[in-house]
């Protein structure tokens, strides 16, 4: 069954109602007692059933009427905060977000994030999947994440479907043992690093990809002793001298053991670039465009930087 009665007549036959009287009724809605009396009639139509019992002085509901007017009630209700709770989203009260996001980068960046996201948004949640950059950006193309934030440029080679804003742009430097023979330089070649013993991270992330094309360039296949998917085995590792490492900057200050240090390489100079990645054909939500704001404006990437 359906039906095509006007809001304002739900409106109308509703001020009857509550008020029992089609005169107090007209008075309210500022509209002729003729004139109220032939929409509530309309809506009696349009339903097939009398919603008011006109038998007695004070007009009543009948039984249909009294399913009417609490279903009426509630729907009208609903489309009255309909636009206060799209006012909400516009002005970013509440919302959810899904982000898909490497270890190391949710490590270093995310809480900063959250921190300075929650404090001018305390009602949008931010929901974290980590995994590497491979599968992010594969869980961005299959929607199963809102956004991503990975390394860049993408290894997917399906870069015309997404959407990339960098926000992070720093130097990766080599980690080393204090006795490591490098040690005391104030910067290395990557082609010095040819006879070296590398731990890396795993196959499944970016990173992984990005130092043996490094290599490559520089003239030699990297000798990878050990693999890890987690930044602070890989420093473990290293701190037992079993061979060096390649990573990101700001990664240091995590470090606790005092026998590691860092070096810059600095031919070729190597810089770890992070970017938010969308699906272009994917609708994003005010609350995604407003984070993807947050973290490319000037203020937020000093800050990270800063950090």
């Amino acid at each position: 069954m359906e039906f095509h009665m006007e809001i304002r007549d739900l409106e109308y036959f509703i001020e009857v109602a509550n008020h029992k009287n089609f005169t107090k009724a007209a008075l309210q809605v500022h509209l002729s007692q003729t004139a109220l009396s032939k929409a509530v009639k309309k809506v009696e139509n349009e339903l097939g059933f009398e919603l008011l019992d006109r038998s007695t002085r004070e007009l009543k509901l009948t039984d249909a009427g009294e399913v009417v007017y609490h279903q009426a009630t509630k729907a009208l209700s609903v489309l009255k905060d309909m636009p206060h709770l799209l006012g909400d989203l516009m002005n970013l009260q509440t919302g959810q977000i899904k982000m898909g996001i490497p270890p190391l980068i949710g490590t270093l960046f995310f809480p900063k994030i959250a921190k300075a996201f929650n404090e001018q948004y305390p009602k949008v949640s931010l929901e974290l999947i980590e995994f590497g950059a491979k599968k992010i950006e594969a869980l961005v193309e299959e929607a199963g994440v809102d956004m991503g934030i990975v390394m860049l440029p993408l290894t997917s080679g399906h870069d015309e479907h997404f959407h990339v804003y960098p926000f992070v742009k720093e130097r990766f430097l080599l980690y080393a043992h204090k006795n490591h023979p490098l040690a005391k330089r104030s910067s290395v070649w990557m082609k010095e690093l040819e006879h070296e013993k590398f731990i890396m991270f795993s196959e499944e992330f970016t990173l992984h990809d990005r130092l043996i094309q490094d290599a490559l360039k520089s003239g030699f296949v990297p000798s990878i002793a050990y693999k890890s998917s987690q930044w602070d085995l890989i420093i473990e590792l290293t701190a037992a001298e079993l061979g060096i490492a390649i990573l990101p900057e700001s990664l240091y200050a995590k470090v606790k053991d005092s026998n590691i240090i860092t070096v810059p390489i600095a031919d070729p100079e190597m810089m770890w670039e992070l970017g938010i990645i969308l699906l272009k054909e994917r609708y994003s939500s005010f609350a995604v465009r407003e984070l993807i704001n947050f973290l490319t404006a000037k203020q937020i990437t000093n800050k990270l930087d800063a950090n």
